[in-house]
């Protein structure tokens, strides 16, 4: 490797592990708001935010002109996927540890491992394979599934991987001649319309809250956030834009098999803030769970890189 590619990959690597960093504390903001207001008042204000920013980053790299695209309809679509996949990501965490939450989504490789073969064509390897496996071992560490101590919200973060996985081989088949802003842009506008259009039903319906941490979460009237929490809600939308610059830029000097698994330093992360925030300590069968969720990721990149070489 010479020097320059040495380099870039450092870029890469330092810009990733901040974007990530950026990330976990939003996760971080978004569980010490989730028992008092809705996901979706959340997500409104950090769409507000978040717009500015975005229209200044479309301006800096190509100008407005490119977002009247003849591809809206699959943007628009993929914004619906990601808004699906953050809002049930979001609804896990009153019910869970945050480095549980945290750590049953970063399944996301497995799930593109999985949808990359129907979906675009590709050949698995049996190194792909392999992952999916010790994937799925590291999720049942977490789940526990038929034990006293497994909580089905946890679905709610394996069901966020799938639909953000569904949105990554979107971006892959239809997302090449599409800037990374123009991108966040029609997301942006997804999540405010559709977390508009969402809580509007619910307070028509008048639907309330059942009891359930996530339901509530969901469902619950909006409220007038005081000055400190409207200031966390706005902070979110500041954290989104500027975390997916970092990841963006990350992606584009470094190369994706060396700066991708340092993604998984989101998984300390939830342990850390879950720990100094929440007093949460993640059981034994988690922490192992969890590196075996990082192994799996790991091996699905490794494996797709095979798959390309063959």
């Amino acid at each position: 490797m010479t020097a320059q590619h040495t380099t870039n990959n450092l870029k890469g690597i330092l810009s990733l592990c901040a974007g990530v960093a950026l990330f976990a504390m939003q996760d971080t903001i978004i569980k010490a708001l989730s028992g008092q207001y809705a996901v979706t008042e959340a997500i409104v204000v950090r769409a507000f935010v978040s717009f500015p920013v975005l229209v200044a980053l479309v301006v800096h790299h190509g100008g407005v002109a490119q977002l009247d695209t003849p591809q809206w309809r699959t943007l628009s679509l993929r914004g619906a996927c990601l808004f699906v996949s953050y809002v049930t990501y979001f609804m896990a965490f009153p019910a869970l540890p945050l480095a549980e939450a945290i750590a049953l989504f970063f399944v996301v490789p497995i799930f593109v491992t999985l949808l990359a073969g129907p979906m675009l064509g590709e050949r698995i390897s049996f190194l792909a394979w392999g992952a999916v496996i010790v994937g799925l071992a590291g999720v049942l560490l977490i789940l526990r599934p038929g034990s006293a101590i497994f909580n089905p919200a946890a679905l709610l973060s394996l069901l966020a991987a799938t639909t953000y996985a569904l949105a990554m081989i979107m971006a892959r088949k239809h997302g090449g001649n599409i800037g990374a802003s123009v991108m966040g842009f029609y997301q942006n506008i997804v999540y405010l319309l559709a977390a508009l259009a969402i809580a509007t039903v619910f307070m028509a319906l008048q639907v309330k809250p059942p009891g359930h941490p996530s339901i509530d979460f969901l469902v619950r009237d909006w409220v007038v956030p005081s000055f400190r929490d409207m200031g966390l809600m706005g902070l979110c939308g500041i954290i989104a834009a500027f975390g997916m610059t970092f990841l963006t830029y990350a992606y584009r000097v470094g190369q994706a098999n060396v700066v991708t698994p340092f993604e998984y330093t989101g998984m300390v992360w939830g342990v850390f803030w879950g720990f100094v925030l929440f007093q949460e300590t993640p059981r034994p069968t988690t922490i192992l769970g969890m590196a075996l969720i990082a192994a799996s990721g790991v091996l699905a990149l490794r494996g797709q890189a095979t798959a390309k070489i063959h």
